[in-house]
């Protein structure tokens, strides 16, 4: 719910028309997101005041009289927003779902990261969308509770903290915050700890945390309050009333209800029973309101109905929207409130180019990509462009069988593949892909998946070059024995010695002056046929072409006679691998060669 700051005492706030700040929290699993929401939510229940923070769906807002309560004789200046509205939904993927025309309803994002691991995938991932969408961010270095030795200080600023600890500990601290701002100047991004930063538009702050003790939370909430306050005034404009505004979370399925959306409304208000128009992955729904719904106080959580229906809510905030046909909405989508029908019509228009605008079908080759949302096929459009990576098919919604007879049509063999970024395969394009052997790359993680397609495209390039250079014609020489003509011609039958490198069957073979022979048809070794001959091997080979006392004779040394592009790759690219016979074998097939063209083969 949108509220209003009145002056009524110190740091209370003055009267602003500021809305609440959209703060994000983003990371790694299992590095503190909810236990940092928890240790804020819980501090106030503990105090009495669970009611002063109100529950939202998606969503938790945190009053300023709250956040000084939290933070109490540090709190200093006088603010002017009423609080902050933190989302409560896996990061990612609420940060990729609140967007609007290639920027994100974030205004700011906290990247908690937990400072005894450092960046993990998801932690680059995250850094990667916020990089994008130019989103200004904090860091939350989490779990300083946990370096041997730590002595906690429950709920206390981070400079009492560390005052009390000892000059190992502190001094272990310090290395790690210095080895994350390492690894944020990897990524473009100047950062410090944030005390030590004068100007917050230029440094990307870190602060010290540990959700679990609440040290350093109270910092965490004023860097948060003050970038608000300071740098975003220019959005934060009230915008309370009007046709309400919002971006989908998510689609659920609730009992009782049926298809419901979490929504979070960032301009205007909803009222029950208003005309909405919802986007979808075609067509527009236009429905209407059957109810608001908003969880109960902290206090009332644990009760079997979770929810209080309301009448009306005001920007910003998280809110159950309850509507027939609400089946096919999608989640990263616009809802809107419609007020006439040429506006529904407009907006209908507008709904439809949002995702055409990110949809991409073309002709040519490339790989074929699937995500949850709008905002998360853009991000993983982002990604794959700036890793140059051609995009054939660019959609939303789950894995289809048409997808895969899709993937498969594609004739690049490297981009012949799917990515999807954490929708479902459904059982027909199961079955396709067992037909085709399309490799599918899934995950939940952005990351994950470019860097496991990444890893099996070069393992495909060895894979590729192996074969292409096992394909190449390599050299190899052989000297004709006395007394072991079979047969002389028809194909000419003749024993013969290697003396240098190999001998293949459909390979033919030259002179010494440079004349070609003919084609080796059949190899054989102790009457067994072989498909080749390496140095030293007498076998008997049959030759399609020439006849024995005419074009070949007794005791002659004959060459494979290399093609010149085969040679080529040789010469260049083999020749270091090759052993000391196939080198030598090599220069005297190639000087037999250059003796009519110095320059073939080069």
């Amino acid at each position: 719910m949108q509220h209003k700051s009145k002056k009524s005492g110190k740091g209370k706030g003055a009267q602003s028309n500021l809305r609440t700040p959209i703060v994000v929290v983003m990371g790694h699993v299992d590095h503190g997101k909810t236990s940092l929401l928890d240790k804020i939510r819980g501090t106030a229940v503990a105090k009495g005041e669970a009611g002063l923070i109100t529950q939202h769906i998606g969503a938790t807002e945190v009053p300023l009289n709250v956040i000084q309560e939290f933070c109490g004789s540090h709190f200093g200046k006088e603010m002017q927003i009423p609080g902050l509205l933190f989302i409560d939904t896996p990061g990612h993927h609420a940060f990729t779902s609140m967007r609007s025309r290639g920027g994100s309803l974030a205004d700011l994002a906290v990247l908690i990261v937990d400072v005894n691991e450092g960046f993990q995938p998801q932690t680059l991932e995250s850094l990667t969308i916020l990089k994008r969408f130019k989103t200004p961010f904090v860091v939350a270095a989490n779990k300083m509770d946990r370096i041997g030795g730590w002595q906690p200080q429950r709920n206390s600023p981070f400079a009492r903290s560390f005052k009390a600890q000892s000059e190992r500990v502190a001094e272990v601290l310090d290395t790690r915050i210095y080895e994350l701002v390492g690894e944020l100047y990897k990524h473009g991004f100047d950062a410090d700890r944030y005390d030590r930063i004068s100007d917050f538009t230029r440094t990307v702050g870190i602060v010290p945390i540990s959700a679990i003790t609440g040290e350093g939370v109270p910092d965490l909430l004023l860097v948060l309050v003050g970038l608000a306050q300071r740098f975003l005034k220019d959005n934060l404009q009230l915008t309370a009333t009007g046709a309400g505004v919002g971006t989908i979370l998510e689609v659920k399925e609730e009992k009782g209800l049926g298809t419901t959306l979490d929504v979070i409304l960032y301009n205007g208000e909803f009222n029950s029973g208003e005309t909405i128009i919802v986007g979808t992955a075609h067509e527009p729904i236009i429905t209407k309101i059957r109810a608001l719904l908003k969880p109960k106080p902290l206090a009332e959580i644990r009760s079997e109905e979770r929810f209080l229906p309301v009448k009306h809510v005001a920007a910003a905030s998280g809110v159950k929207v309850s509507a027939p046909k609400l089946e096919s909405a999608l989640a990263g989508s616009t809802i809107r409130v419609v007020t006439s029908p040429e506006e529904a019509e407009a907006l209908s228009l507008e709904l439809k180019s949002e995702l055409e605008a990110v949809r991409i079908d073309a002709e040519a080759e490339g790989v074929i990509l699937k995500a949850d949302t709008i905002g998360s096929l853009e991000a993983m459009v982002g990604e794959l462009k700036a890793k140059k990576v051609a995009i054939h098919y660019a959609d939303v919604g789950p894995v289809s069988r048409r997808d895969v007879i899709r993937g498969a049509a594609i004739k690049e063999p490297l981009l012949s593949v799917i990515l999807a970024f954490n929708v479902p395969i459904l059982p027909d394009a199961l079955s396709e892909i067992q037909k085709t052997n399309v490799p599918v790359f899934s995950s939940d993680i952005i990351y994950t998946i470019l860097e496991s397609y990444e890893q099996w495209v070069e393992e495909q390039k060895m894979k590729i070059e192996q074969a292409r250079l096992e394909a190449v014609i390599r050299p190899g020489a052989v000297r004709l024995l006395p007394d072991c003509v079979f047969r002389q011609s028809k194909p000419a039958i003749v024993g013969v010695q290697i003396i240098g490198g190999v001998i293949r069957t459909q390979i033919n073979l030259m002179r010494e002056d440079g004349a070609n022979v003919g084609e080796v048809k059949g190899i054989q070794a102790r009457n067994e046929n072989v498909g080749s001959a390496t140095v030293g091997q007498e076998v008997a080979i049959s030759i399609d072409g020439p006849t024995v006392g005419r074009q070949i004779h007794e005791g002659d040394i004959l060459y494979v006679n290399i093609p010149e592009k085969h040679a080529r790759i040789v010469e260049m690219e083999l020749k270091p691998k090759l052993a000391e016979d196939e080198r030598e074998v090599l220069d005297k097939f190639l000087e037999i060669k250059r003796k009519k063209d110095a320059f073939w083969g080069r």
